[in-house]
C-alpha cells in the first residue's frame, strides 16, 4: 500500500458515522446507531487502519462524526489497543468529537490514558428551546456536567462548538449562549452559521415556509461572535475558529494561536491526510480518495480485504494549487506568497493576479508585499471569494 521511499503521512482523520439520532440540520453522512452495526464498523475500521498503518506517522489525529463519543468503552478499547499495536498513538494533537449526552468519567479516563489530548464538544446552543429545535439529544445541564467530567479527567485543550442563525434564535439568546460558553473557559471556540442543505428536515421546513431566513441578523450575529470572542482573549485564525494563545508561541508569519486546531490547519494549508471510515475523504500525494458513504458497503468491502474507496482522483498540480489557495484564504492570515510557493510550486502573483486585484477592488481582499489575505468583509463571503481561485 505504501511507497517505502515516501515520507509517512502525518495526519489521520477517522469518521464515526453514528449518532443517537439525526439532527434536523445535518447533511453529513451519519445514521442513528444500532449496536450490531457499530461492532461491525469497529472491526472493519481496524482492518482499514491495518492497510494504511505503514504509511502513517500521525502528528494529528481527529475522530469526527457522527458522534465518536457514542462508542462504548469496549469499542473504544478495541480501537485504541489496535492503534497502539500499529504505532499510531503519540500524536502531538489527538482530538475526539463528543456529544455532551455521551460523556462518562470512564470513557474520558480511557481516552486520556491513550493519549487523546483535545476534545471538541458539540454544544450548538445553551438555550433549551433551540436545542430541541435542532433535534439535539443533550440538555444545557449536560453541557456543563460533561465539561467538568472532561476537565476532571485531565483534558486541558477543549473546544466548544456553537451555531448561530438558528431559526427563531434572537440576538439576545445568541449573546446569552456566547456569554455562558466563554465563562466555561475553554481553550478554543468554533461557531458556524446554520446552513440549509438539501435533503435535511430543516431545509424542508424552510421550503414549507415555517420560518424565514434573516440574512442581516445572521451577519450581526457573526459580528457579535467575532467581537465577543476577541474581547475575551480568543484570537480568530479562521472564519469560524477562535483560539487562545496562552503559550505565546504563535507562528509570526501565519499568526496561528497556540491553541489552534493543528489538524484543521493542515487541511487549510494543503497538507496530506488519510481519511478512514464511511464517507471520509483523504488526500495523499496528489490523489484524493473518497470512501463509500454507506456503512454496510464500507464494511463489506473491507471484509473482502480491500479499501472501501468509492472514487479516487489524481489532481493536476494547478488544480490542486487553486484548491489550496481557496482553502487557505479561510484563515485570517491568508497566504504569504513565499509559503504558497513552497507548498504548491506556484506563485499566487503570477497565476491569480487578476483574481487578487478583483477582490481587492471589491474591498474583500488585501494585497501587501508579502501576502494576500481576505479583509474582515471578505472573510464573511469567503466561499464566493475562494471560488475565483479554483481552476
Amino acid at each position: 500500500m505504501s511507497d517505502s521511499s515516501a515520507v509517512p503521512v502525518a495526519s489521520l482523520y477517522i469518521h464515526v458515522p453514528f449518532c443517537a439520532q439525526k439532527c434536523v440540520y445535518c447533511a453529513f453522512y451519519s445514521e442513528a446507531s444500532s449496536g450490531e452495526l457499530i461492532n461491525r464498523f469497529c472491526d472493519t475500521l481496524i482492518r482499514e487502519m491495518e492497510i494504511v498503518a505503514d504509511d502513517l506517522k500521525p502528528k494529528t489525529i481527529f475522530f469526527g462524526g457522527g458522534t465518536p463519543s457514542l462508542l462504548n468503552l469496549r469499542q473504544w478499547e478495541k480501537i485504541l489497543h489496535t492503534m497502539e499495536k500499529l504505532n499510531l498513538l503519540g500524536a502531538e494533537e489527538f482530538s475526539v468529537e463528543c456529544n455532551p449526552a455521551t460523556v462518562s468519567a470512564d470513557k474520558a479516563k480511557l481516552l486520556r490514558d491513550f493519549g487523546v489530548n483535545r476534545i471538541s464538544m458539540g454544544v450548538q446552543s445553551l438555550d433549551e428551546k433551540l436545542l430541541e429545535r435542532l433535534g439535539r439529544i443533550h440538555s444545557r445541564e449536560q453541557v456543563f456536567k460533561s465539561f467538568d467530567i472532561l476537565r476532571h479527567a485531565g483534558f486541558e485543550n477543549m473546544n466548544l462548538d456553537l451555531m448561530f442563525a438558528i431559526p427563531t434564535q434572537t440576538m439576545e439568546t445568541w449573546r446569552a449562549t456566547l456569554c455562558e460558553a466563554i465563562a466555561m473557559q475553554s481553550e478554543h471556540l468554533s461557531s458556524y452559521e446554520v446552513i440549509y442543505e438539501d435533503d435535511t428536515p430543516l431545509f424542508h421546513q424552510l421550503q414549507a415556509g415555517e420560518f424565514a431566513v434573516d440574512e442581516n441578523l445572521a451577519c450581526e450575529m457573526y459580528d457579535e461572535l467575532v467581537s465577543t470572542a476577541s474581547k475575551n482573549g480568543f484570537q480568530q485564525y479562521e472564519i469560524a475558529n477562535f483560539a487562545k494563545d496562552e503559550l505565546k508561541t504563535q507562528n509570526s508569519k501565519l499568526k496561528i494561536p497556540s491553541r489552534a486546531c493543528k489538524h484543521n490547519v493542515n487541511y487549510w494549508r494543503g497538507g496530506d491526510f488519510y481519511g478512514l471510515g464511511p464517507s471520509a475523504t483523504g488526500y495523499v500525494r496528489d490523489v484524493r480518495t473518497k470512501n463509500w458513504a454507506n456503512t454496510q458497503l464500507y464494511c463489506e468491502q473491507l471484509e473482502q480485504g480491500k479499501r472501501a474507496i468509492e472514487s479516487s482522483e489524481e489532481l493536476p498540480p494547478l488544480k490542486r494549487a487553486g484548491e489550496t489557495a481557496a482553502f487557505g484564504l479561510r484563515m485570517n492570515s491568508g497566504w504569504p506568497f513565499e509559503e504558497f510557493r513552497r507548498t504548491t510550486n506556484f506563485d499566487l502573483r503570477e497565476k491569480w493576479n487578476s483574481e487578487m486585484d478583483e477582490l481587492a477592488n471589491r474591498g474583500w481582499g488585501k494585497i501587501s508585499s508579502e501576502r494576500f489575505q481576505l479583509t474582515p468583509q471578505g472573510l464573511r463571503f469567503a466561499d464566493s471569494a475562494a471560488e475565483l481561485f479554483l481552476r
